[in-house]
């Protein structure tokens, strides 16, 4: 055994380097379980502790955040933000060609909540604060909060604030600039570069946690956020302007009505109060036209350095409105159905998708009258899609009446789906302020999605919408399409569907409304999110081809992205790094392209192209349907993985269920997490390789002339660096039983010999070692061809670093392998206990194997309880000689192996943490 004293990351590092050596002479031997094996031996046998783990995990920990800090340094590359705002004007055209680029949004940036609030509060200000001004990130508290729905809201107001401000930095960079150029025209300029939304508290999609005055008593305090924020900005420009008692007025009673919605209102009485209070107030502010008209008029006859701030301020209430952006309802296809069928007689049995379903959705969208409705119209409805619109209605007509709802409809597959929301909106009145946009994102919604929009534009009723709102609105969904479909695959089918909607747009002379696609991605492999460069990430989504398409046919595109939770709003986290983001966005310029380019040989050589698709997509989907596959994502339940959101993906409670758990019962970013904790991201590596089989010179002569295909090798290569089989096979031989039973062969720690035998025993009928084994072979063999196109196509930009990331996610794991075998001895060691709640002390160490430590500790604990009560403890009058004694104690048992398990698995999640910094975001 190699001398691992002292324990720390260089004398690992130099471990596993020499044990890598050994696969030259032996292809089947596994560096990183040997390294886990040998620390595994070292902390059984005392020569370390579980607190000499913490202290490198500290450092490991802390490494791992300064890796994230570079890697969002070099997305922004904050250092140049003041370039990038001052040539905003340079090589124009004129005033006419400058308004025109700087009147729309370049993107709709959206700050969703998904469950990636991976790190606390403390080491995400370290790492913006290292980003942001390239030093170091120092230990800090690693304390998690409570991830509630008000926390991630309280996130999202944070990242919101801080784009808003970023947003005012460049508006007022591009009407300085204007001043400079044209003297006489610039105070026309009414710069809109950026739009911002949010769903966080209004996403009903999977959930049913958020109550529908949660939703309203949110919007109220947005709005009081944003008025401050609005009158502040205005004392600033003038302390005494007449304006700012009315905003401050307005701000006072939304705060009070925000504190009002957001108690428990189940009770009439005071949902009646807190209501009435709201709309009997007849100084509501509903609208900010007059205010921005006044600013806009002032302007025109002041100095420039004021007319500047008037004109920033006026452009900030243009893009937001009454609140700190836009807000995005969701709901499901099927509660938009249930909710549509009590409308159509017969409806109960009648398919919506078909002619006479249509038929009958026509006809009630026609003959639809608005109905005025109340808060109590909301208390009462019981139908949760019919509830989001009501909620939409008195948002508009309380709220905000200017800034229009965006209403998502996941798992819309049929234009029925888009006409039953069209019925809802025109009933209740908002049919003009409300965007319905449907989601597609599983295989059959890519798949079908362009016959879909077919159908929908040619709608009449449909039309006649679009031509209200000015707009067509999609979604284009990452995470399910990346989980069933693939990452390369779901790109290369959303691009096509967004293709397609232009082509619908067209056909149906629909090319006098924008169009808006919503693509919803994460942050990092694994979730739609390029991880090369911003120009990459912004482009994998919406490819340039794409834009094209829009651009050719004369149709106004308004790309939109989201920003999700913790990982996202890094970006935004300081003042710094929200203008660095907001202005690299703004010089990539991703709503425009030139339509006159040359095409891609990626989209002209298609009898390359589609059969390497396929290729791709076919394989990812053997994956997704392989026994072996699922059982080796699902080996260890969540287990892995921190809880990162309020939307929680609850573990099985039926032992039995985790060997059969489903791929679809876990949600998609755990999905990419698990694959990130287990070492290989499937997902995005798997079926490359084997999609070149047979014709590897065309197809890497493809992938080098195309820029698609060169980004989809950059996405490929910067996921494979990190990659390693070796870690997935590692998992597998902690259920093996041979090597249990090997373990003390020889007289070697004898002092395990029993608990040694015990799991050899227990684990000879598991299945997971064979899991593990298969899947690890499969990998290997896709892998040697991947490499073969690799040496094809040469790396255009090497990332040396990346070596040095790979050893730290080596010995990362190597050292949960250790701490897992740790647990797995120590539950082993646990003395019988008895059966009790029909829960058997062998399901207990099931739970234990599958990571399900806090319910197999609380069992324990249970078992062996810390207190127990005497005959002492009771005032009793009649004596007693029974017991003699006390019960018998379980200190031992407890700090002996209860204990140790908690706190390895303590460690174990910090390890997860640490893993997932690496990979540049959780999941």
């Amino acid at each position: 055994m190699p001398d691992l004293q002292p324990l720390t990351f260089a004398t690992l590092t130099d471990a596993l380097r020499q044990l890598h050596k050994r696969t030259r002479e032996t292809p089947l031997f596994n560096p990183v379980f040997q390294l886990a094996h040998d620390l595994s031996r070292a902390l059984e046998s005392g020569e370390i502790s579980l607190t000499d783990f913490s202290s490198l995990i500290d450092e490991l920990e802390t490494k791992s955040l300064e890796s994230r800090a570079d890697r969002l340094r070099s997305l922004v590359t904050p250092q140049k933000t003041a370039v990038r705002l001052s040539d905003f004007c340079s090589e124009t055209g004129g005033f006419e060609e400058f308004r025109k680029q700087w009147s729309h949004p370049q993107l709709h940036v959206v700050f969703t909540a998904h469950p990636t609030f991976l790190l606390c509060p403390a080491q995400s200000d370290v790492v913006a604060e290292a980003a942001g001004g390239g030093g170091g990130v120092s230990r800090t508290d690693t304390t998690r909060p409570e991830i509630t729905l008000e926390y991630e809201h309280g996130r999202a107001m944070s990242a919101l604030a801080h784009a808003q401000d970023a947003r005012d930095a460049i508006n007022a960079s591009l009407l300085e600039c204007a001043a400079g150029e044209w003297p006489d025209r610039w105070r026309e300029l009414e710069p809109l570069p950026f739009r911002f939304a949010s769903w966080v508290g209004y996403d009903m999609d999977g959930r049913t946690d958020i109550k529908w005055y949660t939703s309203i008593a949110f919007r109220l305090a947005e709005k009081a956020q944003r008025l401050e924020r609005y009158a502040d900005q205005l004392a600033k420009i003038d302390a005494n302007h007449h304006l700012l008692e009315p905003l401050r007025a307005s701000q006072r009673r939304t705060a009070a009505s925000a504190e009002e919605f957001s108690g428990d209102l189940s009770d009439h009485a005071d949902l009646s109060a807190a209501s009435n209070r709201l709309t009997d107030n007849d100084e509501r502010l509903l609208s900010l036209a007059p205010i921005i008209s006044q600013l806009e008029e002032e302007a025109l006859s002041v100095p420039q350095d004021k007319a500047v701030a008037l004109k920033t301020l006026a452009a900030a209430m243009r893009a937001d409105g009454l609140g700190m952006g836009h807000i995005h309802f969701r709901v499901n296809a099927k509660q938009l159905h249930n909710a549509i069928r009590s409308r159509i007689p017969g409806g109960a049995s009648l398919d919506l998708g078909s002619q006479g379903g249509l038929a009958a959705l026509r006809d009630l969208v026609r003959k639809a009258e608005p109905l005025t409705a109340n808060f109590a119209s909301l208390a009462v409805e019981s139908s949760t899609a019919v509830r989001q619109f009501l909620a939409m209605a008195q948002i508009l007509k309380h709220i905000d009446g200017d800034a229009p709802i965006r209403m998502l409809v996941a798992e819309c597959e049929q234009p029925a789906t888009v006409l039953a929301a069209l019925y809802f909106a025109k009933l209740f009145g908002i049919e003009e302020k409300v965007d319905v946009s449907p989601l597609f994102e599983t295989e059959t919604a890519l798949e079908h999605g362009g016959r879909f929009l077919d159908a929908l534009l040619g709608e009449e009723a449909f039309q006649d919408y679009a031509r209200k709102r000015g707009r067509i609105a999609i979604q284009t969904g990452f995470s399910d399409a990346g989980r069933f479909v693939g990452q390369i695959p779901a790109s290369l089918a959303i691009e096509r569907l967004q293709g397609r909607l232009a082509d619908a747009m067209s056909t149906n002379s629909l090319t006098d409304v924008a169009a808006l696609v919503f693509n919803t991605h994460g942050e990092g492999m694994g979730r739609g999110a390029h991880p090369a460069s911003f120009k990459d990430r912004l482009e994998w989504p919406m490819s340039p081809w794409a834009r094209r398409r829009f651009a050719r046919a004369g149709i106004q595109l308004e790309p939109e992205a989201s920003f999700q939770g913790g990982d996202g709003y890094l970006f935004f986290s300081t003042p710094e790094l929200a203008r660095a983001t907001l202005s690299t966005i703004a010089e990539l310029a991703p709503a425009d392209t030139d339509p006159d380019a040359p095409t891609d040989p990626f989209y002209r050589r298609t009898d390359l192209s589609l059969d390497f698709y396929r290729a791709i997509k076919d394989h990812q989907q053997d994956h997704l349907a392989s026994r072996t596959y699922s059982r080796a994502v699902t080996a260890f339940g969540l287990g892995l993985l921190n809880s990162t959101g309020s939307r929680v993906s609850r573990r099985q409670s039926d032992l039995s269920a985790d060997r059969e758990m489903s791929l679809r019962q876990i949600r998609a970013i755990p999905h990419n997490a698990i694959l990130q904790q287990l070492g290989y991201p499937v997902n995005i590596i798997a079926g490359v390789g084997s999609a070149a089989e047979g014709n590897y010179d065309d197809i890497a002569q493809l992938l080098k002339e195309s820029p698609r295909g060169r980004q989809i090798m950059r996405l490929v290569r910067a996921s494979n660096a990190l990659a390693s089989i070796k870690t997935v096979a590692a998992y597998g031989e902690l259920f093996n039983s041979a090597y249990w039973a090997s373990r003390p062969y020889r007289g070697t720690e004898e002092h395990l010999s029993r608990a040694c035998e015990s799991l050899a025993e227990y684990l000879i009928q598991d299945d997971r070692n064979g899991v593990f084994r298969r899947l690890a072979s499969r990998l290997r063999v896709d892998a040697l061809k991947l490499h073969r196109l690799f040496e094809l196509v040469p790396d255009e930009e090497p990332h040396p670093e990346r070596e040095q990331v790979r050893r730290m996610i080596g010995v990362l794991q190597a050292l949960r392998l250790a701490l897992l075998q740790h647990m797995f001895l120590k539950a082993v060691s646990v003395p019988p206990f008895s059966r009790a709640n029909d829960i058997s002390r062998r399901d207990v160490l099931e739970m234990v194997f599958t990571l399900r430590v806090d319910e197999a500790l609380a069992q324990m604990r249970r078992a062996f309880p810390a207190s127990y009560p005497v005959t002492e403890d009771f005032a009793m009058h009649e004596k007693a000689q029974y017991p003699r004694t006390g019960s018998d104690s379980y200190d031992a048992i407890r700090r002996d192996f209860i204990d140790p398990i908690e706190d390895a698995d303590g460690l174990n999640l910090r390890i997860s943490t640490a893993i997932a910094n690496l990979f540049g975001a959780h999941g």
